[in-house]
């Protein structure tokens, strides 16, 4: 294979192997002599283009020396000559630190009589693009020997290919930090103003969306509760909110029950179809008619449902961006934190809280609320009263410390069968981050797998 030689003394596809990539090399040139004759222009540029963008690597040490030799120097609107600069690289080769042959004096000097500091910025944009290039060609090799590989696993694969696809482009969208005072106005302006609910995920019980708001983006919702309390059940009545009455792109991943079982519950729930009429084949002709009338809403509902067992995180990351590529995904609900497979990690509760904390950033990243289930352990039946509390979280430190919102279910007819409360189970807002705690009531009506509001409009309909 040719090679292009650098007239600044180096080849230009030196320690590349046998990949050929993209490159300017006079572009290259132009912002490292731009640096040398102006430092200051590092701050500008940093957001522009990395030194490791460079293809020749003798440019990108240019860029480390003049940044280490500006806070060594006082540089009073001036450049840093290139007789400092070889000074610093030489010494750098001679402590073992820079591993290539540094550009010598003579070829610094001409690298520095080339830059063009008012230009510097468009020319870092054509290296950082050219970068990219290379990366992408680097990526397809790479998936290539990974398709290629005797144990290929394809979850691992994918995820592999997805995480080196995200770092093609990379994010250079950095914020400002802003002083109090510029944030007092958007403060005042809030005060008067109600928030805007278009971008909330309702969740089917009134007075939790009062309380909530609705579920907001970039929120992590834990809900937790002792097996067959109906962790499921509420999970059901928010993506029958979500997707089938408010068509919002909904994603449900269920560890626990296959997603033939969970479309039965959700039929149930909205047909108002017993469960086990359903379940046994023996609905009667009412409960046909009712299936009938709902069909076509339910067909409709943009609910995609996930039933993989040992979901990693990873995986799940990489099925959000897809369907939020694909369907302009909005919600994410998961059923539940203990059943993904947990990364290696020295315990149980470490691990858990790496894949609490992954969920949250999800959540950030997305900007998507993700309700996930949680299963407690055994405190509150050891206890007189057995309403369960937060700490009765499995693994509860790190879940608790991620989580904006936990709801804690609480049925007094399991402990209780005669309970004059029979029928009824307590949402209990244990934690909600920016807003007031609150227990919320509501009706528990197990045979149509849901949850509804105690109103009176509720108790009619089922009348009716």
């Amino acid at each position: 294979m040719s090679t292009e030689v650098d007239p600044y003394g180096a080849h230009a596809d030196q320690n590349l192997g046998q990949l050929a990539r993209r490159q300017d090399l006079p572009a290259e040139r132009i912002v490292a002599g731009s640096i040398m004759q102006r430092p200051e222009l590092i701050d500008e540029l940093v957001d522009v283009v990395d030194p490791v963008d460079f293809t020749l690597e003798q440019h990108a040490w240019v860029w480390y020396a003049v940044d280490e030799l500006r806070n060594e120097m006082t540089v009073a609107g001036g450049g840093i000559s290139p007789f400092a600069i070889d000074s610093k690289l030489q010494a750098w080769r001679a402590s073992g630190r820079m591993p290539c042959v540094p550009l010598d004096a003579v070829r610094l000097s001409m690298i520095y009589d080339q830059g063009q500091p008012a230009s510097a910025e468009y020319f870092g944009r054509t290296v950082a693009k050219l970068a990219e290039a290379n990366r992408l060609i680097e990526l397809g090799l790479k998936a290539q020997q990974i398709g290629m590989a005797a144990d290929f696993d394809r979850d691992t694969a994918m995820a592999t290919a997805q995480a080196a696809l995200d770092a093609v482009v990379r994010d250079n969208q950095h914020s400002t930090p802003g002083t109090l005072g510029d944030l007092l106005p958007m403060v005042f302006q809030r005060a008067v103003t109600p928030p805007d609910l278009s971008n909330r995920i309702p969740t089917g019980i009134r007075d939790l969306d009062e309380l909530t708001g609705g579920f907001a983006p970039r929120r992590l919702i834990i809900v937790g509760a002792r097996p067959g309390v109906g962790k499921t059940t509420l999970a059901n009545t928010f993506v029958r909110a979500s997707a089938v009455n408010n068509k919002i792109p909904t994603l449900f991943v269920s560890l626990e029950m296959g997603r033939e079982e969970l479309a039965l519950c959700i039929v149930s729930a909205e047909a108002t179809v017993a469960l086990h009429h359903l379940d046994k084949g023996n609905c009667t002709d009412m409960d046909m008619r009712k299936l009938h009338a709902t069909s076509d809403r339910l067909a409709e509902a943009p609910l995609h449902i996930e039933d993989t067992p040992h979901v990693t995180m990873a995986h799940l990351r990489n099925l959000i961006r897809t369907l939020i590529r694909t369907i302009g995904l909005r919600y994410v609900v998961l059923d539940y934190l203990q059943l993904a497979q947990a990364p290696k990690a020295e315990s149980r509760q470490v691990a858990v809280g790496q894949m609490s904390r992954a969920l949250k950033l999800m959540a950030k990243e997305f900007d998507i609320p993700i309700v996930v289930l949680a299963q407690l352990n055994r405190g509150n039946e050891q206890r007189t009263d057995k309403r369960p509390v937060i700490a009765d979280l499995r693994e509860s430190g790190s879940i608790e410390q991620d989580a904006d919102i936990v709801i804690l279910l609480h049925r007094p007819d399991m402990y209780e069968p005669e309970s004059p409360r029979a029928g009824e189970c307590d949402l209990i807002v244990d934690k909600h981050r920016g807003g007031a705690r609150s227990t919320i009531t509501v009706a528990a009506q197990m045979h149509y797998a849901r949850l509804v509001d105690m109103a009176p409009d509720f108790t009619q309909q089922e009348a009716a």
